[in-house]
Protein backbone atom coordinates (compact mmCIF):
# COMPACT_ATOMS: atom_id res chain seq x y z
CA UNK A 1 0.00 0.00 0.00
CA UNK A 2 1.02 3.14 -0.91
CA UNK A 3 1.89 5.72 2.23
CA UNK A 4 -0.33 8.66 2.31
CA UNK A 5 1.16 11.89 3.35
CA UNK A 6 -0.15 15.33 3.47
CA UNK A 7 0.99 17.75 0.83
CA UNK A 8 2.23 19.91 3.29
CA UNK A 9 5.85 19.03 4.79
CA UNK A 10 6.90 22.04 6.64
CA UNK A 11 4.55 22.99 9.30
CA UNK A 12 5.34 26.48 11.13
CA UNK A 13 3.68 26.83 14.69
CA UNK A 14 2.99 30.16 16.26
CA UNK A 15 3.81 30.12 19.88
CA UNK A 16 1.81 32.78 22.29
CA UNK A 17 -1.58 32.17 21.45
CA UNK A 18 -1.28 28.82 19.60
CA UNK A 19 1.04 26.49 21.44
CA UNK A 20 0.94 28.14 24.64
CA UNK A 21 -1.46 30.40 26.96
CA UNK A 22 0.71 33.58 27.93
CA UNK A 23 -2.18 36.40 27.83
CA UNK A 24 -2.19 36.46 32.13
CA UNK A 25 1.77 37.10 31.88
CA UNK A 26 1.87 39.48 28.88
CA UNK A 27 -0.98 41.34 30.46
CA UNK A 28 0.05 41.60 33.59
CA UNK A 29 4.32 42.79 32.42
CA UNK A 30 2.52 45.49 30.18
CA UNK A 31 0.76 46.76 32.76
CA UNK A 32 4.00 47.43 34.97
CA UNK A 33 5.82 48.45 32.09
CA UNK A 34 3.59 51.35 31.27
CA UNK A 35 2.86 52.28 34.51
CA UNK A 36 6.80 52.73 34.71
CA UNK A 37 6.52 55.00 31.81
CA UNK A 38 3.82 57.12 33.79
CA UNK A 39 1.31 55.78 31.75
CA UNK A 40 -2.41 54.13 32.43
CA UNK A 41 -2.03 50.10 32.01
CA UNK A 42 -4.06 49.70 28.43
CA UNK A 43 -7.04 47.61 28.97
CA UNK A 44 -6.40 43.75 28.77
CA UNK A 45 -8.11 43.57 25.49
CA UNK A 46 -6.32 45.42 24.03
CA UNK A 47 -2.84 43.57 24.74
CA UNK A 48 -4.36 40.48 23.80
CA UNK A 49 -5.13 41.76 20.26
CA UNK A 50 -1.22 42.87 19.54
CA UNK A 51 0.39 39.51 21.34
CA UNK A 52 2.15 38.29 17.95
CA UNK A 53 3.86 41.27 16.89
CA UNK A 54 7.31 42.46 17.81
CA UNK A 55 7.65 44.51 21.78
CA UNK A 56 8.01 47.49 20.26
CA UNK A 57 5.65 47.15 17.25
CA UNK A 58 2.95 46.08 20.16
CA UNK A 59 3.78 48.69 22.44
CA UNK A 60 3.87 51.25 20.32
CA UNK A 61 0.29 50.16 18.71
CA UNK A 62 -0.64 50.51 22.80
CA UNK A 63 0.44 53.74 23.14
CA UNK A 64 -2.41 56.72 22.93
CA UNK A 65 -0.56 58.43 20.52
CA UNK A 66 2.43 56.42 18.54
CA UNK A 67 5.93 57.41 19.69
CA UNK A 68 8.79 55.21 18.48
CA UNK A 69 11.30 56.67 21.67
CA UNK A 70 8.40 56.18 24.20
CA UNK A 71 8.02 52.57 22.78
CA UNK A 72 11.23 51.34 23.16
CA UNK A 73 11.23 52.76 26.59
CA UNK A 74 8.12 50.68 27.31
CA UNK A 75 9.55 47.68 26.00
CA UNK A 76 12.79 47.62 27.74
CA UNK A 77 10.59 48.35 30.81
CA UNK A 78 8.34 45.00 30.35
CA UNK A 79 11.54 42.61 29.34
CA UNK A 80 12.32 43.86 33.01
CA UNK A 81 9.21 42.88 34.33
CA UNK A 82 9.29 39.79 32.05
CA UNK A 83 12.27 38.27 33.34
CA UNK A 84 11.48 39.56 36.60
CA UNK A 85 7.92 37.28 36.58
CA UNK A 86 9.42 34.46 34.85
CA UNK A 87 11.58 33.76 37.79
CA UNK A 88 8.79 33.31 40.05
CA UNK A 89 7.93 30.33 41.59
CA UNK A 90 4.34 30.16 40.63
CA UNK A 91 4.93 31.27 36.80
CA UNK A 92 2.91 29.30 34.56
CA UNK A 93 2.44 29.53 30.97
CA UNK A 94 0.35 26.38 30.50
CA UNK A 95 0.53 24.43 26.52
CA UNK A 96 -3.20 24.55 25.23
CA UNK A 97 -4.54 21.18 25.47
CA UNK A 98 -3.79 18.78 23.16
CA UNK A 99 -0.43 20.81 21.52
CA UNK A 100 1.99 18.21 22.84
CA UNK A 101 -0.02 15.07 21.75
CA UNK A 102 -0.49 17.08 18.17
CA UNK A 103 2.96 18.09 17.44
CA UNK A 104 4.69 14.50 18.73
CA UNK A 105 1.83 12.95 16.23
CA UNK A 106 3.21 15.52 13.45
CA UNK A 107 6.85 14.77 14.09
CA UNK A 108 7.51 12.57 11.64
CA UNK A 109 10.62 11.98 9.51
CA UNK A 110 9.02 13.25 5.66
CA UNK A 111 7.63 16.71 7.75
CA UNK A 112 9.56 19.77 9.67
CA UNK A 113 8.10 21.44 12.43
CA UNK A 114 9.10 24.89 12.93
CA UNK A 115 7.73 27.75 15.14
CA UNK A 116 7.70 31.53 14.39
CA UNK A 117 7.32 33.84 16.82
CA UNK A 118 6.95 37.63 18.31
CA UNK A 119 8.65 36.40 21.26
CA UNK A 120 12.38 36.96 21.60
CA UNK A 121 14.53 34.07 21.32
CA UNK A 122 15.57 34.01 25.15
CA UNK A 123 11.58 33.73 26.25
CA UNK A 124 11.08 31.15 23.45
CA UNK A 125 13.88 28.45 24.27
CA UNK A 126 12.82 28.78 28.06
CA UNK A 127 8.90 27.81 27.22
CA UNK A 128 10.21 25.36 25.04
CA UNK A 129 12.52 23.78 27.99
CA UNK A 130 9.87 24.31 30.22
CA UNK A 131 7.53 22.00 28.33
CA UNK A 132 10.40 19.65 26.98
CA UNK A 133 9.01 20.56 23.55
CA UNK A 134 12.69 21.40 22.39
CA UNK A 135 13.81 18.76 20.71
CA UNK A 136 10.57 18.44 18.31
CA UNK A 137 11.31 21.58 16.11
CA UNK A 138 14.21 21.75 13.36
CA UNK A 139 14.08 25.37 13.35
CA UNK A 140 13.10 28.55 15.18
CA UNK A 141 12.50 31.92 14.05
CA UNK A 142 11.92 34.64 16.71
CA UNK A 143 11.75 38.44 16.87
CA UNK A 144 15.43 38.60 16.85
CA UNK A 145 15.72 37.42 13.46
CA UNK A 146 13.50 39.90 11.36
CA UNK A 147 10.51 42.25 10.58
CA UNK A 148 7.47 42.04 12.83
CA UNK A 149 4.85 39.88 11.63
CA UNK A 150 3.22 40.07 9.13
CA UNK A 151 6.20 40.66 7.21
CA UNK A 152 7.33 37.53 5.96
CA UNK A 153 10.64 37.86 6.16
CA UNK A 154 10.94 34.64 9.05
CA UNK A 155 8.99 32.56 7.41
CA UNK A 156 10.83 32.74 4.08
CA UNK A 157 14.05 32.62 6.15
CA UNK A 158 12.82 29.10 7.60
CA UNK A 159 11.33 27.52 4.33
CA UNK A 160 15.04 28.30 2.68
CA UNK A 161 16.48 26.78 5.81
CA UNK A 162 14.90 23.24 5.35
CA UNK A 163 14.34 23.56 1.59
CA UNK A 164 10.65 24.16 1.34
CA UNK A 165 8.38 26.07 -1.21
CA UNK A 166 5.81 27.87 -0.22
CA UNK A 167 3.17 25.64 -1.35
CA UNK A 168 4.50 22.73 0.77
CA UNK A 169 4.15 24.92 3.76
CA UNK A 170 1.68 25.89 6.01
CA UNK A 171 1.04 28.86 9.24
CA UNK A 172 -0.91 27.27 12.47
CA UNK A 173 -1.53 30.91 14.00
CA UNK A 174 -4.33 32.49 16.26
CA UNK A 175 -3.96 35.87 14.92
CA UNK A 176 -4.48 37.28 11.78
CA UNK A 177 -0.93 38.67 11.86
CA UNK A 178 0.13 35.05 11.42
CA UNK A 179 -2.19 34.67 9.04
CA UNK A 180 -1.45 37.40 6.90
CA UNK A 181 2.51 36.32 7.22
CA UNK A 182 1.27 32.98 5.73
CA UNK A 183 0.17 34.89 3.21
CA UNK A 184 2.15 37.05 2.31
CA UNK A 185 4.73 34.43 1.97
CA UNK A 186 2.39 32.74 -0.78
CA UNK A 187 1.81 30.04 2.43
CA UNK A 188 -1.18 28.16 3.58
CA UNK A 189 -2.53 29.07 6.94
CA UNK A 190 -4.47 27.39 9.47
CA UNK A 191 -6.26 29.57 12.54
CA UNK A 192 -7.21 28.25 15.68
CA UNK A 193 -9.99 29.24 17.56
CA UNK A 194 -8.83 29.06 21.62
CA UNK A 195 -6.02 32.26 21.19
CA UNK A 196 -6.27 35.88 20.75
CA UNK A 197 -8.20 36.91 17.68
CA UNK A 198 -11.39 35.46 16.72
CA UNK A 199 -12.74 33.62 13.62
CA UNK A 200 -14.04 36.51 11.87
CA UNK A 201 -10.57 38.25 11.90
CA UNK A 202 -8.68 35.13 10.97
CA UNK A 203 -11.08 34.19 7.68
CA UNK A 204 -10.80 37.93 6.98
CA UNK A 205 -6.63 37.80 7.10
CA UNK A 206 -6.96 34.58 4.41
CA UNK A 207 -7.42 31.31 6.57
CA UNK A 208 -8.19 28.72 4.89
CA UNK A 209 -9.40 26.80 7.86
CA UNK A 210 -9.92 27.78 11.51
CA UNK A 211 -9.74 24.84 13.47
CA UNK A 212 -11.86 24.60 17.53
CA UNK A 213 -9.74 22.00 19.34
CA UNK A 214 -6.17 20.29 18.51
CA UNK A 215 -7.05 17.32 17.92
CA UNK A 216 -9.13 18.49 14.75
CA UNK A 217 -5.57 19.89 13.19
CA UNK A 218 -4.58 16.49 11.46
CA UNK A 219 -8.23 16.57 9.37
CA UNK A 220 -7.57 20.49 8.87
CA UNK A 221 -4.22 19.38 7.07
CA UNK A 222 -5.59 16.54 4.96
CA UNK A 223 -7.94 18.82 4.02
CA UNK A 224 -5.35 20.82 2.02
CA UNK A 225 -4.83 17.71 0.20
CA UNK A 226 -2.94 14.79 0.08
CA UNK A 227 -0.05 13.07 -1.59
CA UNK A 228 0.42 9.67 -2.84
CA UNK A 229 4.25 8.02 -2.10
Amino acid sequence: MNKRTFRHRFIVFDLDGTLVDSQHTIVYCMGRAFAADGLAAPDAKAVRGIIGLKLEVAVNALLPEADEARAGRVADHYRVFFNERLSQPDHEEPLFEGAREALVALNQPEVCLGIATGKGRNGLLRVLRRHGLEQLFVNLKTADDGPSKPHPQILQEAMAEVGAAPGETVVIGDTAFDVQMARNAGCDAIGVDWGYHDRQQLYAAGAGLVIDRFPDLEPALAGFGEVQR
